[in-house]
């Protein structure tokens, strides 16, 4: 089934899953900063999936350590380990949909990035799907609402860090193992909360533990899933599908912090479904005609 797929739609299911993953991981993550704080939540999630990598990798750490890209691999690190600080910090002041939707102008940020930095096309149709992702985004948050309070300042230069880190992840795509991008992007975070951690440290109880752990495990997957996605398929054509995660975000909201969308956060996550589905069937019809435009005519 899988290997029947073409790679777009591949690129689109690995980032739809890294998108589930990452905001159950918020979801976990705002769980803990609520009994811990944040600082707890951050050491968690970076220590975690270092130790979850260097299990796996063990047998060939040597070969997983080496890296073709030294300056690019500590940009990611640090790009990811300020976006996840700021939005976990968010967590703490505003609900999950909420701080979820305002970092959503991620996607933006990284088609245009993506197109004067790294040459990817920027047709019209990408440019549609992500104003009409970017409408259902604003539907939700309603600027001038009770949303755009200071703390949004959080999850908006998550959103920039975030951006920049996606966009570092695309310029190496495949030209790296995943295990080792995997094991950078948690190197600097697991050093920087460890340290601070020794300093503030109160054991946690085991509830608080099994979060933390679950905490880990999903965001390293996240990470993984991600990583595979951005090797398998362009940056602007992912960006919309990170709308989903608005959708996601209100789920567990939710269900776990009974955070009730109102009708306009209904309305705006039909719109950024739609979006998605567009692209997808967009870049689902062109894959055939460009496989077909590289097949040498050999009449």
């Amino acid at each position: 089934m899988w290997s029947r797929l073409s790679l777009q739609n591949r690129a689109i299911l690995l980032m739809i899953g890294a998108i589930f993953c990452f905001t159950t991981m918020d979801a976990l993550a705002k769980a803990v900063s609520l009994r811990e704080g944040p600082l707890m939540a951050l050491w968690a999630r970076y220590t975690g999936q270092m130790i979850f990598v260097l299990i796996l990798v063990a047998p060939r750490l040597r070969t997983v350590a080496k890296t073709k890209f030294p300056g690019f691999q500590f940009l990611r690190s640090l790009f990811l380990f300020c976006a996840t600080a700021t939005f976990f910090t968010g967590l703490t002041y505003l609900g999950l949909a909420e701080t979820t939707a305002i970092m959503n102008i991620n996607p933006v940020l990284i088609t245009l990035g993506a197109a004067i930095f790294l040459g990817e096309a920027l047709g019209p149709r990408r440019v549609i799907a992500i104003a009409e992702a970017l409408a259902g985004a604003l539907i939700i948050i309603r600027p001038g609402s009770g949303v755009f309070s200071w703390p949004a300042i959080f999850p908006l230069v998550a959103a920039v860090f975030y951006s920049s880190y996606s966009l570092a992840t695309r310029h190496i795509g495949n030209r790296e193992d995943p295990w080792t991008s995997l094991l950078y992007a948690a190197l600097l975070g697991s050093f920087v909360t460890s340290g601070m951690v020794l300093w503030n440290w109160q054991t946690p109880d085991a509830v608080t533990l099994i979060l933390m752990a679950c905490l880990a495990m999903i965001g390293t997957i996240g990470q993984l899933l991600f990583i595979k996605a951005f090797s398998a398929g362009e940056a602007a054509m992912l960006a919309p599908f990170a709308y989903s995660s608005l959708i996601f975000a209100t789920f567990w909201g939710v269900t776990v912090f009974g955070e009730l969308p109102d009708f306009w956060t209904a309305v705006g996550a039909v719109v950024v479904v739609g979006a998605g589905l567009y692209v997808w069937h967009r870049e689902t019809r062109a894959a055939p005609k460009v496989a077909a435009a590289k097949v040498p005519d050999t009449r």
